[in-house]
């Protein structure tokens, strides 16, 4: 059956979910409590520890499966707006991220300013904290990151709602 991305991930969530929901079954059948003199008959859940493997393991087989088509996927389809594949994309927007957050802070930075120190300055000695770089250069990359940020996201967005894949059923 063809999926997108996106759909592929929200079929992985409700997976997942059907798993934990199962295993928290298991944990809270398999075993149960009696008072004294109690009929444990009468108090005991139904449970097939057989039949409840086996769905844990087509469950977990079909995880597999679609993590596996997605990661496939991943790695072989080329975003054609940007020139890399999914998975290249999914690397690089975190080092966007962090080049944009690394610029914001430069590009706000003063030439010239008053190093404070923190609360303890055990000296009068007034320091200065000077910026060793261009801040207009700061904010010219700054915005540069920005727009290529923005840029990969928004070809990712789209491959992810767009380009589909089989995942086996």
């Amino acid at each position: 059956m063809k999926y997108t991305s996106a759909e592929a991930a929200k079929l992985l969530r409700s997976l997942n979910e059907e798993h934990s929901l199962l295993k928290e079954e298991i944990r809270k059948k398999s075993t149960f409590l009696a008072a004294m003199g109690e009929d444990p008959e009468t108090v005991r859940p139904e449970f097939n520890l057989v039949e409840s493997l086996h769905k844990l393991n087509q469950l977990e087989e079909r995880i597999r499966s679609v993590k596996h088509a997605l990661n496939v996927f991943n790695s072989t389809t080329v975003i054609p707006e940007i020139g890399m594949t999914i998975d290249q994309a999914l690397i690089y927007i975190p080092q966007l991220s962090y080049q944009k957050q690394l610029l914001s802070e430069m590009a706000s930075r003063l030439p010239k300013q008053r190093d404070t120190g923190g609360y303890l300055r055990a000296t009068s000695v007034v320091d200065y904290v000077y910026a060793n770089y261009d801040i207009e250069e700061a904010k010219k990359e700054l915005k540069d990151v920005s727009d290529k940020l923005a840029q990969v996201q928004l070809a990712l967005d789209l491959a992810n709602s767009t380009m589909s894949f089989d995942i086996p059923e």
